[in-house]
């Protein structure tokens, strides 16, 4: 691969994710990730393949991912769901052409990360090993959904320091991370400085970008009343996505960039589609600058 595809995120529960495909093709968009919430529901993993690959084969354009947002590691229904859904994910990845299934980790409910890891292992072990025999490598999602070292009811992957425990955990060369700058710089990381230490464990990219706001910083502290940072498409926040793509390029990436909506305060709503193609136009923009 000369390039690194940039395509855009579909979801896998509407009526028809094929024909939502093959409306917005001609926008230029040069890959897709169908995901789920929490779990795939009643949706025929079979029977979608075969819709899905019947619209991009002919265009050459591939499913990136398959992801299943949701958290395994609790002892509830949904949890249960989750956990069902991945391993459906792992079997169905190869008929979608895709060795890639993301998701969240989970953790156990309110508390500290390090808590969490022995029930981590206990679950995704046996994932990884199976995901193995089936060619497929899973990416964890780094958004905090809201959680801290401390607290949280979703996802340890948030941070370095948590990825350092589960991969430590969990050393398979098959388990790795599904990156965005946003999650990063929400945290006030700088996702330049870090991408590079960890671009190797990186599977998938989301283009997400972000606005931080260091006066709103000042005045209200970063757990106040008014919001520290909006989510934005590429582009439109804080992050250089050309030198993002030349990290990933120099660190032999082999994967996707798929644009994540859904978030942005401006394109949002009837300007959905409008905010996703100007982010495409960007990051290829981005992309040619590289070369």
């Amino acid at each position: 691969m000369d390039r690194i595809p940039i395509g855009t995120m579909v979801d896998g529960l509407i009526p028809n994710p094929a024909a939502y495909m093959a409306n917005i093709i001609p926008d230029g968009f040069e890959s897709f990730q169908l995901t789920f919430w929490q779990t795939i529901g009643q949706v025929g993993l079979q029977q979608l393949s075969d819709q899905v690959l019947r619209v991009l084969e002919p265009v050459a354009i591939p499913i990136s991912a398959i992801g299943v947002y949701g958290n395994p590691l609790e002892s509830d229904e949904m949890a249960a769901e989750t956990r069902r859904s991945l391993q459906a994910a792992v079997e169905h990845a190869p008929l979608f052409g895709t060795s890639i299934v993301s998701c969240f980790t989970g953790r156990l409910r309110n508390q500290p990360i390090p808590a969490s890891i022995p029930a981590f292992k206990s679950f995704f072990e046996p994932l990884a090993e199976k995901a193995a025999r089936y060619g497929v490598r899973i990416a964890f999602e780094n958004c905090a959904m809201g959680g801290t070292w401390k607290l949280g009811d979703w996802n340890l992957a948030h941070g370095p320091d948590a990825w350092e425990l589960m991969f430590n955990a969990l050393p398979s060369t098959n388990v790795g991370l599904e990156w965005e700058t946003c999650h990063q710089m929400a945290n006030l990381i700088d996702p330049i400085q870090q991408l590079p230490l960890w671009v190797d464990r990186v599977f998938h990219v989301h283009g997400k970008c972000a606005n931080v706001y260091p006066d709103t910083i000042k005045k209200y502290g970063i757990h106040g009343s008014q919001s520290m940072v909006d989510h934005r498409f590429p582009g439109l926040g804080d992050s250089d996505w050309t030198e993002v793509i030349r990290i990933l390029k120099t660190g032999n990436y082999k994967g996707t960039i798929d644009i994540e909506g859904w978030h942005d305060p401006v394109f949002k709503d009837d300007r959905e589609l409008e905010g996703q193609r100007n982010a495409l136009a960007y990051l290829k923009t981005c992309r040619a600058r590289t070369k």
